[in-house]
């Protein structure tokens, strides 16, 4: 069996070595986290050290930590404290565990860059100030997990402490690529997913301000200072925390990705000058490219690149496994001949310049297959 080159970092990442270990070790603490005697806190230790290890990473307070499932968890957990009680501002480009989670919402408009309109969240906002309706709450992402564009979240965060609103930020894409400091003028609250930056899947984080009341989804025991019943995952949010530690280490030196994405686009281009590459117009993270090719089913391209030993995604898959044209690039204006011909190429703490030769080579031979030869260059 051929080796697959991995170019879907924004779906998981490889796992850290260290993670790795540090969940197998994690594994053989027999102690419940919850007990008193020695096994008990042996267990309540490392998770403990894991959450002075996220809350490093995001600047924020180990008591403003509470580990999850996944941020999507977090996520639904943030939505059910405030949906009944305000009004819910959130962007156009969010994660479908915010905008599907079945609740109503006001969508915040995002401009053909990829970047949210501010001039139209600001009017959102100041059409529903507290002294006329009831008080907003706003979630917007740090980064968008198809695009790689990079939110001017600092802006939102001042503009919703002027209109008094509550604030959120989905960071599963930000956190371990872009510097964060929750502590410093950020949002009310933060969620973010361990295998988004080398942990292990199934856990993730919400920090919040601690002076917001939170209920708990799921109830019935105290732990996660009453936020979140349930014995802790000891082996996940070991691996969680050892992949925090790496990542805030790790946060300047993305470098060498960056440059690999930008090669990828400077020769696919050139090969394939119609093929457009979105969200160049704003900043992005240098880990993902998203590239449209025109007359060519997203579908398509993902199935031949997996034929070739190659996994890309395309803009967003369902349950069922099929691919669905993009929201996010439907959002950002793009017409659906576009938003249904992009997929994502994300790259990841592993990725080699090897993984991204194999894919240039094999994506230009599938581009001159398949589009008109006056579209592209030899």
């Amino acid at each position: 069996m051929k080796t697959m080159v991995y170019l879907d970092n924004n779906a998981t990442t490889h796992i850290r070595p260290q993670a790795l270990e540090a969940s197998y070790l994690a594994m053989q603490v027999v102690g419940n986290p919850s007990s008193v005697h020695g096994a008990g806190r042996a267990a309540k230790r490392l998770v403990e050290d894991a959450r002075q290890e996220i809350a490093h990473l995001l600047g924020a307070k180990p008591n403003q930590v509470t580990f999850t499932s996944g941020a999507s968890e977090a996520n639904s957990l943030v939505l059910s404290n405030f949906a009944q009680t305000h009004r819910l501002l959130v962007s156009a480009i969010e994660h479908d565990s915010i905008l599907q989670a079945g609740f109503d919402v006001e969508i915040i408009p995002v401009l053909p860059s990829g970047q949210i309109d501010l001039e139209a969240f600001e009017e959102l906002l100041s059409n529903g100030s507290p002294s006329t309706t009831r008080p907003t709450f706003v979630s917007v992402m740090g980064v968008n997990n198809e695009t790689g564009v990079i939110q001017p979240v600092e802006t939102v965060w001042e503009l919703a402490r002027k209109y008094q609103a509550v604030s959120h930020c989905d960071a599963v894409q930000m956190a371990g690529k872009v510097a964060i400091n929750f502590k410093d003028n950020g949002p009310d609250m933060l969620s973010i997913s361990s295998h988004k930056i080398g942990g292990p899947r199934g856990v993730g984080a919400l920090v919040a301000d601690n002076r917001l009341e939170l209920s708990p989804m799921i109830r019935g025991g105290g732990q996660e200072k009453n936020r979140r019943a349930g014995t802790e995952n000891v082996a996940g949010i070991a691996g969680f925390g050892i992949a925090g530690k790496i990542a805030l280490a790790d946060l300047n030196n993305w470098g060498a990705c960056t440059a690999l994405r930008d090669e990828i686009e400077d020769r696919l281009k050139s090969a394939v000058p119609d093929m457009q590459i979105i969200g160049t117009q704003a900043p992005r993270v240098g880990t993902t490219s998203n590239l449209s090719l025109p007359g060519i089913k997203a579908e398509t391209q993902v199935m031949a690149m997996d034929l070739a030993g190659i996994a890309v995604s395309a803009g967003s898959a369902c349950s069922s496994g099929k691919v669905k044209v993009s929201h996010v690039i439907s959002a950002m204006g793009y017409a659906p001949d576009v938003a249904g011909t992009s997929i994502r190429v994300s790259l990841g703490w592993a990725t080699t310049r090897a993984d991204v030769e194999k894919f240039i080579a094999a994506y230009t031979s599938f581009a001159h297959k398949n589009i008109p030869m006056d579209n592209r260059h030899d």
